[in-house]
C-alpha cells in the first residue's frame, strides 16, 4: 500500500522512474496496419510493454517488500485452500458442532504473537504497547467480525461440498471491491475490468444455484443446501468487510509510509492478527462455552473416523485447521497492508480453482457440468481482471506522466 505521491521511491532515499513506452515506439517492422491506416500492436510488442512496466514496477519498491508480498500471497493460496478442505473433513468424519469449527479458525492466535518475538528481538520494530484506546476498539470490532465470519463458514461448510462453497465463496471479490471503493477511497479503484470480473463471477455463483441439486450430499435438504449458499455469500461479504476496514486501520492510523517503510513496520501487521485473532477467540469461546461445546468436543473426538480416526485423528483435524486458517488470515492481513483490499480479494478469488479441484481428488466431489462451467467463468473473471487492471494502471502512470511533462512545460515557458 502505497503513497500517491510516494510511488517512485523504494524506501531507501532513492527515486526511482518509472518506464513509459511512448505510443509511436509501438510501430515497427511487427506492427500490422489497421484498414484505416493506424498501427495494430503485435503480441510481442504487447509482451514487451508488460515486462517493461513490471520491471518498472519491481525497481520502484525494496527487494523485502516484494519478499514479503509474495510470502503473504502464498499463505493465502495454500493455506486458506488447505483450511477449506479440513473444515469439509471434520464434518466428513462425524463433526457437527459450527461452533467448533469456527473456534477452531481461532484458536491458533498464539501464532502471529510468536512471530513477534524475533522482530523485537533482532530488528529495529518496538512493540505498540500500551495499544491506544482506539486501536484497541478496532481490534475488538475486527475480532467480533471474524467470530462471526467464521461461523457463517462453518455453517456453509456443514451444508455445502468443500469445491461448492468456495466457487460460492468466490464472491468476495465484488464485495472486496465495493467495500474498498467505499471506506477506504481512491487506492481502490472500481475499473472497467473490475466491473466486468465482479459481473462475471457473480453469474458463476448463478449457475452453482441454478444447479443445487446436482451435487448435494445424501442427507441435506433443499432448504439446508440453500441456507448454506445464503450463509457463504453472506461469509463473503463480511470477508471484503473486515479485508476494507483493515486497510482502513492500517492506512489511517498505522500508516505504512510506502514500500521500504512498509517492509520495515510489518510487525504492525504481526501485532494486528494477533490481537484481532484473540479477540476472535475470545468471543468464539463465549459461544462455545454457552453451547457446552467444551463437552461436545469429548464425545465427537470419541467417535470421530477421520484422519485415522479416535481422539488424535480429531486432535489432528482441528489442530491443523487452526494452524492453516491462521496463517491464510495472517497472509490476507500482509496483502492488504502492502497491497490493497482489492488485492486481497483477487487473491481470495485465486484459491477457488485449487480448492475446487483439490476437493474433486480428494474428497471426490461431484463435478457436474455446471459447476465445471462456473469454475470457467470465475477463471475468465479473474484473468480479465488481471488484464484490464494492468492496462488501467498503465493508462494512469501514462497520463500523470503528461501531466508531470505539461507543469515542467508551463514553467519553462
Amino acid at each position: 500500500m502505497e503513497k500517491d505521491g510516494d510511488a517512485g521511491d523504494g524506501g531507501d532515499g532513492h527515486r526511482h522512474h518509472a518506464v513509459r513506452l511512448p505510443l509511436t515506439a509501438m510501430e515497427g517492422p511487427d506492427s500490422e496496419i489497421t484498414s484505416n491506416g493506424g498501427p495494430s500492436v503485435s503480441l510481442r510488442h504487447k509482451a514487451s510493454s508488460i515486462m517493461a512496466s513490471s520491471a518498472a514496477a519491481y525497481r520502484s519498491k525494496p527487494a523485502s517488500f516484494w519478499a514479503l508480498l509474495a510470502l503473504s500471497g502464498g499463505a493465502m493460496l495454500t493455506a486458506f485452500p488447505a483450511a477449506s478442505l479440513l473444515s469439509r473433513l471434520y464434518y466428513n468424519g462425524g463433526g457437527q458442532s459450527k461452533w467448533i469449527l469456527s473456534w477452531s479458525a481461532v484458536a491458533g492466535w498464539p501464532i502471529p504473537a510468536l512471530l513477534l518475538l524475533p522482530c523485537y528481538l533482532f530488528s529495529d520494530a518496538s512493540p505498540t504497547w500500551p495499544p491506544p484506546p482506539w486501536l484497541c476498539f478496532w481490534y475488538a470490532l475486527l475480532g467480533l467480525l471474524s467470530a462471526a465470519d467464521n461461523l457463517l463458514y462453518a455453517w456453509a461448510y456443514a451444508y455445502l461440498p468443500a469445491s461448492t462453497a468456495s466457487l460460492v465463496a468466490a464472491s468476495s471479490l465484488a464485495f472486496s471491491a465495493v467495500f474498498g471503493r467505499l471506506i477506504v477511497g481512491k487506492k481502490n479503484r472500481i475499473s472497467l475490468s473490475t466491473v466486468n470480473a465482479i459481473v462475471v463471477i457473480t453469474a458463476g455463483v448463478v449457475i452453482i444455484a441454478l444447479d443445487s441439486g446436482s451435487d448435494r450430499y445424501p442427507g441435506v435438504t433443499g432448504r439446508q443446501y440453500a441456507l448454506g449458499f445464503a450463509l457463504d455469500v453472506a461469509g463473503s461479504a463480511l470477508h471484503g468487510l473486515i479485508f476494507a476496514l483493515s486497510e482502513l486501520v492500517f492506512d489511517k492510523y498505522l500508516g505504512n509510509g510506502g514500500g521500504g517503510a512498509a517492509a520495515a513496520r510489518f510487525h504492525v501487521v504481526l501485532e494486528q492478527q494477533a490481537a484481532v485473532s484473540l479477540s476472535a477467540f475470545a468471543f468464539t469461546s463465549a459461544g462455545l462455552a454457552a453451547t457446552d461445546g467444551f463437552a461436545a468436543m469429548r464425545r465427537e473426538a470419541a467417535g470421530f473416523a477421520a484422519a485415522g480416526g479416535g481422539t488424535a485423528g480429531y486432535a489432528m483435524v482441528v489442530g491443523w485447521s487452526a494452524a492453516t486458517f491462521q496463517l491464510g488470515v495472517l497472509g490476507a492481513t500482509g496483502v492488504v497492508y502492502l497491497g490493497s483490499t482489492v488485492l486481497a480479494g483477487v487473491l481470495n478469488a485465486v484459491r477457488v480453482p485449487l480448492t475446487s479441484v483439490a476437493a474433486v481428488v480428494w474428497f471426490h466431489d461431484p463435478m457436474s457440468g455446471f459447476k465445471i462451467l462456473s469454475l470457467v467463468i470465475t477463471v475468465w473473471g479473474f484473468g480479465s481482471y488481471m488484464v484490464g487492471g494492468h492496462s488501467s494502471e498503465k493508462k494512469t502512470a501514462r497520463d500523470r506522466g503528461s501531466s508531470q511533462h505539461r507543469r515542467q512545460n508551463q514553467i519553462r515557458s
